[in-house]
């Protein structure tokens, strides 16, 4: 949309997550959480997105997107002082702007879009995101009047006795007129208590200019889990994961159980694909159609499987491409490989392609046939057809031509298989 921007605040340091890493750059299933919270704003159709930064913010930069716009928060003054920082960005712009909280992973794409939706429909000043909860505490309450019209945030440690059962909460998603949004910053007054500058006190501003605040509640209160702990970092991870498995469940995917299957957030998996219990599928993988994952198998970073692939149990796959109809189905490890379709990976196969100094790349033909608990020392290759006899250490720099075996400790190669 050409008339929303995103203001994220992600500047705090994250205190109670005992780390020296910035708060919003932990990952959840594979992902900053920060990343979640970019996904909802691009969802949102925001045209440019402005990160507040301040702890680390280096780090943030080099991490993120560099098309995104990094305005840096000097000394953390409190979310009101965080977003007035990208003031003098949007000095001449009119549009609507969007507010989210860099720690929010749990956000979804819809309903953020509804939240701008309303916004835009009502024509109000301000429409933000609340949640009702059992139990409030820590929370910051919405405050209505005798006519259910929204007049106040209050944050929990300013709550009055009668206020604190409230359990309408804000959930701090914000979408306000970029106009009204700053000159009504310009006047928050710093709390006394907590020595920062609260975003909320807009609410109570423009309920007293007389302009119109409305609210959309979701219907999953979790959506609002601030991370601000290890704790909540698993929670977290907990609900993007059974979010994770769903999709894919309603894509074909066969996830026999979901309890003990970990996948991360950017991976692709092809339809009619059954995946094992106990693995574990790291990010920037792709899976194709009709394969066999598991049990208790990893795939790492950089792994591309044809169709009709399978994996075994007690299997790892790291940076390797492997082709339609290949089988590895024990106790085995491939780094760095080339694999082509219809190769038969023995039990207990290892690719050591890692030297001390440098990694290298192992590249195995069509058709191949690797044995048992054979070694292959990278760089090497097995050519189309080819055969490595079981317990075979093919060493670096070896090439096993088309239709050739390698036998023995260390290999000798034959040019062609022997016939019988």
């Amino acid at each position: 949309m050409k008339d929303l921007r995103t203001v994220i605040l992600a500047a705090g340091k994250g205190t109670r997550m005992r780390s020296d890493c910035p708060k919003v750059l932990h990952e959840v299933c594979g992902k900053p959480i920060v990343g979640y919270v970019l996904d909802a704003a691009k969802a949102a159709g925001s045209l440019k997105t402005y990160v507040v930064v301040g702890y680390k913010g280096d780090l943030l930069k080099k991490r993120l997107d560099p098309g995104l716009v990094m305005v840096r928060q000097p000394k953390l003054s409190g979310t009101a002082d965080a977003v007035r920082r990208v003031a003098g960005h949007l000095k001449n712009y009119r549009g609507d702007v969007l507010i989210l909280c860099g720690d929010t992973p749990l956000l979804t794409n819809p309903v953020i879009k509804e939240l701008v939706r309303k916004h835009k429909n009502s024509k109000a000043i301000c429409t933000f995101l609340t949640a009702t909860v059992d139990d409030p505490q820590g929370y910051g309450r919405v405050i209505r009047n005798e006519n259910a019209e929204v007049i106040a945030i209050r944050e929990d440690k300013d709550t009055l006795e009668h206020e604190r059962e409230i359990a309408e909460i804000n959930v701090g998603v914000y979408c306000v007129r970029s106009r009204e949004l700053f000159g009504a910053l310009r006047r928050i007054r710093l709390n006394e208590k907590k020595k920062e500058f609260y975003l909320t006190d807009i609410i109570d501003l423009f309920h007293q200019g007389g302009l119109r605040i409305e609210t959309v509640t979701t219907e999953e209160p979790v959506e609002g889990l601030g991370v601000n702990t290890k704790e909540d970092l698993a929670v977290a991870g907990r609900v993007i994961r059974e979010r994770i498995l769903k999709d894919f469940m309603r894509d074909g995917v066969t996830i026999v159980d979901p309890a003990t299957t970990y996948i991360d957030a950017d991976v692709k998996i092809g339809k009619d694909t059954c995946i094992r219990p106990f693995t574990i599928i790291e990010r920037d993988v792709r899976i194709g159609d009709h394969c066999v994952i598991g049990p208790f198998a990893r795939l790492r970073p950089g792994v591309r499987l044809g169709h009709g692939v399978e994996i075994g149990n007690f299997t790892e796959v790291s940076r390797t491409r492997i082709g339609n109809k290949t089988l590895m189905k024990h106790f085995s490890f491939l780094g760095d490989a080339l694999v082509g379709s219809d190769v038969n990976i023995g039990a207990g196969t290892i690719t050591a392609n890692f030297d001390g100094v440098r990694k290298s790349q192992t590249k195995i033909g069509n058709g191949a046939f690797i044995g048992s608990d054979s070694i292959l020392i990278a760089p090497v290759k097995i050519g189309n057809r080819a055969v490595v006899g079981a317990g075979s250490v093919v060493t670096k720099g070896k090439v096993v031509p088309d239709g050739g075996m390698a036998v023995g400790v260390p290999a000798r190669i034959k040019a062609r298989r022997e016939r019988g």
